[in-house]
């Protein structure tokens, strides 16, 4: 995978949702995920497309991690 070229003021620019919920996982796990965003998708037979899903209708929760991406930037 290739580093995203960083942009002045989106540090998303580049990476998908997709690719930020797969690198928290990785690094973090389903349990660490749900005990710091608090939602059923990462509760209870987490799987991506579901939490995917859940995260791209829910605004605060997308924010929440994806704040949490750009902080272990």
């Amino acid at each position: 995978m290739t580093t995203p070229i960083q942009h002045p003021r989106d540090p998303l620019h580049g990476i998908t949702l997709e690719t930020i919920l797969n690198t928290l996982v990785q690094r973090h796990g389903w349990s660490e995920m749900a005990r710091r965003v608090p939602i059923r998708c990462f509760m209870f037979n987490p799987t991506v497309k579901s939490s995917l899903t859940f995260l791209r209708k829910t605004p605060w929760a997308r924010e929440k991690v994806e704040n949490w991406f750009i902080g272990e930037l």
